[in-house]
């Protein structure tokens, strides 16, 4: 199990943008697993929405990214390097992510050549599907 510590020595996201909390389970290159513990004083919930708090998909799809760069940048060849979004596709949105809801976040590299790649991405909360599709990285 990787803390925020670990965490931020492989990848340069920080507090307020840092939208992990841990990371259960990874392999270097292959997958990762994380999760993101929504709270209600999360900043976007003042404007997304006030009277119904929503987080917002493209935040799920961040995290998602966040977790995969993980997985790569895990790798020594890519210590101390960024990975950035080459593409985001196919991605569906099956349930809203609400305060207090645990978020599990799988990214699987599917294909990679030298520094660009592909990756599946789950995001579920309570074993149920709220979003998927596939993430584009370029590492640079």
């Amino acid at each position: 199990m990787l803390g925020i510590k670990e965490i931020e020595e492989i990848i340069p996201h920080r507090h307020p943008f840092l939208l992990i909390d841990y990371i259960e389970d990874f392999k270097p290159g292959e997958f990762a697993v994380g999760y993101k513990c929504v709270t209600f004083r999360e900043d976007f919930f003042k404007g997304h929405f006030p009277n119904q708090p929503v987080m917002p998909g493209v935040l799920i799809v961040e995290a998602l990214a966040q977790v995969g760069a993980v997985a790569i940048l895990s790798k020594k060849e890519f210590k101390g390097k960024t990975a950035f979004f080459g593409g985001i596709n196919k991605f569906r949105f099956k349930k809203m992510v609400k305060p207090g809801d645990k978020l599990r976040l799988e990214t699987k590299i599917i294909s990679s050549k030298g520094p660009i790649g592909i990756g599946s991405a789950v995001a579920t909360v309570d074993g149920e599907i709220v979003a998927k599709g596939e993430l584009t990285f370029m590492v640079g």
